[in-house]
C-alpha cells in the first residue's frame, strides 16, 4: 500500500506599520498595522481558508474518512483568526472533529528561535502545543519547524521533547541518491521518524499549476494522479507539503485549482493500492528504511533550500542580533504584554522581507510584502526594536 501524506502550512505574520519612523521611537509604542493585518486576513480567509476548508470537509465526508490531511497553523495566525475571522477557526474545529485531520506542532511565533535561543525555542513549542490542545482537543506528536528548517541537531532536540515524527524538505543535497518517498530516521535518533517533502510533485501544484509556459500545463487531476500512481515500486509514502494559500491565493480560483483538488482524491483512490494518511499514521504504518544525515541546516525556501531567505546579509544579521539581544531583559520584566510584543518581532517574515536575493526568488519575496525594498523593511524593524529597547531601559 502506497500512501499520500498531504500537509499544509497556514501562517500570516503581524505586519508592522511601514511608516514607523525614527521620530516614533520613545513616543509611539503601537507597532503593528492593524488595518493591513485585518485586510490581508479577510482577503485570504475569503479566497482560501473558507472555500478550501469547506471543500476539505466535503471530501472527508464523501470518502468517509479515507481522505486525510494535516495542518500546521502558527500561533499568530490562530490569534488573527480569533480576532478577525472566527468563522474560519470554527471550520478548522469542524475539520478536527472529523478524525481525518492531524494538527502539527511548531514554534508559536513562527520564529527562527532554534537558531538563536534554545530556551525561547522550547518555550514557543510549549505555547503552541497548549494552543493546539485548547482549540482542537489534541496534543501533537508531529513537529515541523518554521519553514521546514531542519538539521540533525534539531531532530535530537525534538526527540528529547517527546515527539515521534518530524517533517523536513526532501532536498537533493540531503537525500543524495535516495527517494523522498519513504519513511526515514534522523541521524542518531531512535524514536523519531522523518518525513521528507517530495518537492517536485508538491511544487507542481504550489508553483507550476498556473504557469502557461510549463510543458505540463494545464495540469489535470487525471494526469497528476497518474504521476502519483507511477511511483508504485519506488516508494511507500509520498509527502506533498505546501502553503495552504496555494489554493485561491497563490493559484487563483480562475486557474481551476479548487476543481483540481475536488477531483484529485477520487482519481488517486481509484487505484486500490493507494491511500491518504497523516504524519502520525505514517509512523504507525511504515518502518524507517535508513537514517538521514543532515549536518547543515536546510529549509523549503527558495531554490537554495537553505537559510539565506532569512539570515546572512548585513541587514538580516544586524536585525536578528538586535532582537535576540533583548531576550533576557524582556523576560526579566515578567510583563506578558511586553514579552508578547517582543516575540511577535521574532516572526521569520520580518527577516524574509529583508532578503536581497532578488535575482533568484524575487517574486516570492514580494508576496504580501508591505515594503518597497529590503532596506525599508530593515529601517522600520530596527526603529521598532529600538523603541522596545528604550522602553526596557526606562523601566530599569
Amino acid at each position: 500500500m502506497i500512501s499520500i501524506c498531504l500537509y499544509f502550512q497556514v501562517h500570516q505574520p503581524f505586519r508592522l506599520k511601514k511608516n514607523y519612523s525614527f521620530f516614533d521611537i520613545g513616543s509611539n509604542h503601537f507597532y503593528e498595522d492593524n488595518d493591513l493585518n485585518r485586510e490581508i486576513c479577510n482577503k485570504i480567509s475569503s479566497k482560501c481558508y473558507i472555500p478550501m476548508n469547506t471543500l476539505l470537509l466535503s471530501l472527508i465526508d464523501k470518502f468517509e474518512g479515507r481522505f486525510k490531511v494535516s495542518f500546521s497553523l502558527s500561533g499568530i495566525v490562530l490569534e488573527q483568526l480569533e480576532k478577525y475571522n472566527p468563522e474560519v477557526l470554527e471550520l478548522f474545529k469542524k475539520l478536527a472533529k472529523t478524525g481525518a485531520v492531524e494538527f502539527l506542532n511548531e514554534t508559536y511565533y513562527h520564529s527562527l528561535s532554534f537558531l538563536f535561543s534554545r530556551k525561547e525555542f522550547k518555550e514557543e513549542v510549549k505555547l503552541h502545543q497548549k494552543k493546539i490542545k485548547e482549540l482542537f482537543g489534541e496534543t501533537p506528536t508531529t513537529f515541523r519547524n518554521t519553514e521546514l528548517i531542519y538539521n540533525n541537531e534539531l531532530a535530537k532536540v525534538i526527540e528529547t521533547l517527546g515527539y515521534r515524527t518530524i517533517l523536513a524538505e526532501g532536498a537533493d543535497h540531503i537525500l543524495g541518491w535516495r527517494s523522498p518517498n519513504f519513511l526515514y530516521q534522523p541521524k542518531d535518533c531512535y524514536k523519531l521518524s522523518l518525513l521528507l517533502k517530495n518537492y517536485r510533485l508538491s511544487d507542481d501544484i504550489a508553483f507550476r499549476f498556473s504557469n502557461r509556459d510549463w510543458p505540463e500545463y494545464p495540469l489535470t487531476a487525471d494526469r497528476y494522479a497518474n504521476w502519483i500512481h507511477n511511483t508504485a515500486g519506488n516508494g511507500e509514502v509520498i509527502n506533498l507539503f505546501m502553503d495552504y494559500e496555494t489554493f485561491g491565493e497563490h493559484q487563483w480560483v480562475e486557474t481551476g485549482i479548487f476543481e483540481f483538488m475536488r477531483i484529485l482524491p477520487e482519481k488517486i483512490l481509484a487505484h486500490r493500492d493507494f491511500q491518504f494518511i497523516t504524519p502520525r499514521e505514517a509512523r504507525e504504518f511504515y518502518s524507517p528504511v535508513a537514517q538521514i544525515d543532515c549536518p547543515y541546516f536546510c529549509s523549503w525556501a527558495d531554490i537554495e533550500r537553505d537559510l539565506t531567505a532569512w539570515v546572512g546579509n548585513p541587514l538580516q544579521d544586524a536585525a536578528l542580533e538586535l532582537a535576540y539581544s533583548l531576550e533576557k531583559n524582556v523576560k526579566k520584566t515578567k510583563d506578558q504584554d511586553m514579552i508578547k510584543s517582543w516575540r511577535k518581532l521574532l516572526t521569520s517574515d520580518h527577516f524574509y522581507y529583508m532578503c536581497t536575493k532578488w535575482f533568484s526568488d524575487g517574486d516570492v519575496h514580494k508576496y504580501f510584502n508591505p515594503y518597497q525594498t529590503p532596506y525599508d523593511a530593515f529601517v522600520v524593524y530596527t526603529n521598532v526594536v529600538n523603541d522596545l529597547q528604550q522602553t526596557l531601559k526606562m523601566r530599569g
